[in-house]
């Protein structure tokens, strides 16, 4: 499925993020059940009906609908109340929580994911090491996010401003629009490299499944593994862990 169809198509979605985010959301959720559903047989050998799955940071319920059709015990965890009623989506397992903090007991989940969250908390890792704990030994995780030195970065700041700096891009925005962005650098927005999550998934003491730049191709893949390149190149890693019976 990682062909450049599909890439240009999802490239074609970012401009309506903030317009129609019904749209956005919708293709994106569609696209994340997919990838999750590859990765879950590729890893385990099944599929995704009847597994229990958790989202951390689902928002306002847009990815609930692709799971629903795929047979899933759905839940999602969101910190903010009000970005879970935004979309006045019903999501029937909706939990208020915080992801370096989930409410959760050990070994819960079949699969764990998180999309494009990282981006945006100040210990993204943590979260991280949470995901891994609420998931069954065997069982998956799967973290993907924006890399700040990729092209998207900055978010809705623009394409080249945050090279400068994130309070510098944050500034220009305010200047231009009249108002902050909705990511705001420093607050809700944070420099997160392809260095760090790579690190972060050696020491995690889950098996490291497989990483990838979610966007592209597959025949650019090979981007991951240079380093330096990586952080410009790859505009969001996917990070693939399976928790093993005991955490090393």
């Amino acid at each position: 499925m990682a062909t450049l169809r599909r890439s240009v198509g999802l490239l074609r979605d970012f401009r309506f993020e903030q317009a129609l985010p019904e749209l956005f959301y919708g293709h994106l959720a569609e696209d994340t059940a997919r990838i999750l559903e590859s990765l879950h047989a590729d890893c385990t050998g099944a599929g995704l009906s009847g597994r229990h799955i958790l989202d951390v940071g689902g928002g306002p319920g847009y990815f609930s609908r692709a799971f629903a059709a795929r047979d899933c015990d759905y839940v999602t965890v969101e910190p903010d109340a009000g970005e879970m009623s935004a979309a006045g989506i019903e999501v029937d397992a909706a939990v208020r929580g915080s992801g370096t903090a989930l409410p959760f007991r050990d070994g819960v989940f079949d699969l764990t994911y998180s999309s494009n969250v990282a981006e945006h908390i100040p210990d993204p890792w943590s979260m991280g090491d949470e995901m891994v704990r609420v998931t069954r030994p065997g069982g998956l995780v799967v973290l993907s996010y924006t890399v700040w030195f990729g092209p998207f970065g900055g978010h809705e700041t623009g394409v080249l401003p945050h090279y400068i700096g994130g309070g510098f891009a944050r500034d220009r925005y305010t200047r231009r629009h009249g108002r902050p962005p909705k990511n705001v650098f420093g607050e809700s927005l944070f420099d997160v490299s392809c260095a760090a999550g790579l690190r972060w998934a050696w020491s995690s003491g889950a098996e490291v499944c497989g990483v990838f730049p979610r966007y592209h191709p597959a025949w650019a893949w090979w981007m991951v593994r240079v380093p330096v390149l990586r952080e410009f190149a790859v505009s969001n890693l996917v990070i693939v862990l399976r928790r093993r019976t005991e955490l090393a």
